[in-house]
């Protein structure tokens, strides 16, 4: 006796590179805007905090100026980060819908910043001065962004499968 085949959905993996992108862009812009003014007080030094991550402490000194490398560097670390963790989030949350993109987006952002505050900052201990609620909070809105907009941009695709008696 034989059933008919069920499908398993698929990862879109074009859908998390977007989102990933695009929620790193929020990031980005969040923390030299709002997370800046809750903490060190300047774009530039986020920007230079997000570039030492590959250049060095050099990067870091004063004045909190413009550096085109930490800007540079910086947009490429973070984009690389966000799309690697949008990938996650799209692998365990991509069965369930927007409403659990969402949310579970930003509870993977919360684990995230736990992960670059407790975790980075064993490697980068300089990167601890942004540690704090505005850090917090752009770190939930970046996971929500990623995991809603994969959702949004996800085209389901499903693999045939024997079901199996």
């Amino acid at each position: 006796m034989s059933e008919e085949p069920q499908g398993q959905l698929l990862v879109d993996w074009s859908a998390a590179l977007w989102a990933g992108l695009l929620a790193s862009a929020a990031f980005y812009l969040l923390n030299i805007t709002w997370v800046a003014t809750a903490t060190v007080g300047s774009s530039w030094s986020v920007v230079r905090m997000f570039g030492s991550i590959a250049l060095g402490q050099g990067v870091l000194a004063p004045p909190a100026t413009s550096h085109a490398a930490a800007l540079a560097v910086g947009l490429v670390c973070n984009a690389a980060i966000s799309v690697g963790f949008t990938m996650l989030v799209a692998l365990v949350l991509h069965r369930w819908g927007i409403f659990v993109g969402l949310i579970g987006g930003a509870v993977f952002g919360a684990v995230l910043y736990g992960l670059n505050v407790f975790g980075l900052t064993k490697f980068w201990p300089w990167l601890f001065a942004l540690h704090g609620p505005a850090f917090f909070v752009s770190h939930l809105i970046f996971g929500a962004i990623a995991g809603f907009l994969y959702e949004v941009f996800e085209v389901e695709e499903y693999e045939m499968q024997e079901a199996r008696a």
